[in-house]
């Protein structure tokens, strides 16, 4: 079975980028992205309403990444140490060396490439360093950028579930898309 080991926290970098801890200091942009309906939209989770719910999610990223259940990156610009959003290896199965990639930028950083280079770096990270077999991305089959961003990177799409969550009161469709290892 995969061995997985989170410390000491591994900072990537890449062109433009860097990818460090999200910290509490990054309160403001985690309200600001986890609050925001549009930014949500194809994200089947609560929307955040105070900075203290923020606060309680940084803390539980923090705990994944201490137990090495899960690591999440804050998305920053070279030379900027704003959080502009986050990306990480959720759902870490190491019996099958596969986890899931998922990302949320702030919505004025669409359009520009930077979740494109932060999902190719993270993807990196996984098959060099963490020695993943595969990494799988799931998402709306709504959500058009997303799948772009995905395909872009590499990924296929592997499987279309229909109604395959409840969330809000309704049944949802998820589609998964993977990368296999080139290695």
């Amino acid at each position: 079975m995969l061995t997985i080991n989170f410390s000491p926290f591994p900072n990537l970098e890449t062109e433009r980028l860097i990818l460090r801890r999200v910290l509490p200091s990054d309160v403001k942009e985690m309200f600001k992205l986890r609050s925001n309906p549009e930014t949500m939209k194809y994200i089947p989770r609560p929307l955040l309403t105070n900075y203290e719910e923020a606060l309680a999610h940084i803390k539980t990223m923090d705990d994944k990444i201490e137990t090495n259940e899960g690591i999440n990156w804050a998305i920053t610009l070279k030379g900027d140490d704003k959080m502009l959003g986050v990306i990480g290896h959720y759902r870490i199965k190491p019996e099958h060396y596969r986890a899931e990639v998922g990302y949320m930028i702030l919505p004025e950083y669409h359009g520009k490439g930077i979740t494109s280079e932060a999902v190719q770096c993270v993807v990196d990270y996984g098959f060099k360093t963490m020695k993943l077999h595969s990494i799988e991305g799931v998402i709306d089959p709504e959500n058009e950028a997303s799948e772009r961003v995905l395909q872009k990177c590499g990924f296929v799409k592997e499987a279309h579930f229909k109604e395959n969550e409840y969330f809000d009161g309704k049944f949802i469709d998820a589609v998964v898309y993977s990368k296999l290892n080139p290695i």
